[in-house]
């Protein structure tokens, strides 16, 4: 499938992986780009040497475009950026800021740039400021949410640049492909589906607690803070938006969670631990690998296709 972004990034799927931190590390980036898609290393707030090592394990992994996922308000940003252009990445996806300082540092080295967008006008300063295309993403995504929905929000920002979109958030098959491709979208960004990749290093507990998921079993803590994470529901949850009802203030609330990602990704405590899961997890039923995630994706994106006669 030849769309705007597998040319852009001479891909062979237009298959995101997201850049998940504590996930997206070089195994699950190396199986995602040898399937045909590409592949993220989520620098996270991980120091500079950490991005570079992860980096050249995937190289011993791929000869495939992958890229690296840059959180701008990692204390270790501007080293982070320094590395992709030292390594020869030639794709970055970033988030949590804005990557005007850095892109002519980029740009000089043929990086590609691809911000994460949760509205029109972020968008259209993206573009202003030369991203080469934008990630649109609806709050139906894990982790970190803005507040529009992907259904209304890739179209509005299709609609308003000039420049590839990319949809994410709530898309963990061919069916949700086809709808972000009549929505205007070159392609789409899926994390919670890689979660739970046989080459993802996610505890079996998260695996398994994703694959269990109803259609209503996530939940969205942080909102009286501005900065809203949606996870599935356990005792965090219930203990934090209890927390958040009698008013706690900013300092308590990030005390609760604090190192609980890593906590429920790496040593699996999914009861006290943040698991991070869209809305997308009720669709998801079994463990699989990249390969057979992506072909599967991409077959039964044909097959709706030819099913649509209007």
């Amino acid at each position: 499938m030849k769309t705007d972004i597998t040319e852009l990034l001479g891909i062979e799927y237009p298959i995101i992986q997201g850049g998940m931190a504590w996930v997206a590390e070089h195994r699950l980036a190396a199986a995602v780009s040898n399937a045909g898609g590409l592949g993220l290393i989520g620098a996270a707030s991980a120091p500079a040497e950490i991005v570079k090592e992860e980096i050249r394990k995937c190289k011993e992994l791929t000869d495939k475009p992958f890229g690296v996922n840059v959180m701008l308000l990692n204390p270790n940003a501007d080293e982070v950026a320094k590395v992709i252009v030292e390594e020869g990445i030639k794709v970055v996806t970033t988030g949590a800021g804005n990557p005007a300082k850095y892109m002519p540092m980029w740009k000089e080295a043929g990086v590609k740039v691809i911000p994460v967008v949760a509205s029109v006008a972020l968008a259209k300063m993206m573009e202003r400021g030369g991203a080469d295309a934008v990630v649109a993403e609806g709050m139906e995504s894990g982790g970190h949410i803005g507040y529009t929905t992907t259904m209304t929000l890739v179209p509005q920002v299709v609609d308003a640049v000039n420049i590839p979109v990319i949809a994410a958030g709530g898309i963990a098959d061919g069916r949700g492909m086809v709808a972000a491709m009549a929505l205007g979208a070159c392609a789409v960004q899926m994390g919670t589906r890689f979660v739970v990749a046989n080459e993802s290093i996610v505890h079996e507990n998260y695996k398994k607690k994703v694959i269990k998921a109803s259609d209503i079993d996530s939940e969205v803590t942080g909102m009286s803070t501005g900065h809203p994470v949606r996870c599935l529901r356990n005792k965090m949850t219930r203990q934090y938006l209890e927390l958040e009802k009698s008013g706690a203030d900013f300092m308590e609330l990030e005390k609760l969670t604090l190192g609980s990602l890593r906590n429920a990704v790496i040593d699996g405590d999914v009861v006290t631990g943040t698991v991070m899961a869209g809305q997308i997890a009720g669709l998801i039923k079994e463990e699989k690998s990249c390969k057979e995630i992506i072909e599967e994706i991409m077959e039964e994106a044909k097959s709706v296709k030819n099913n649509i006669s209007l």
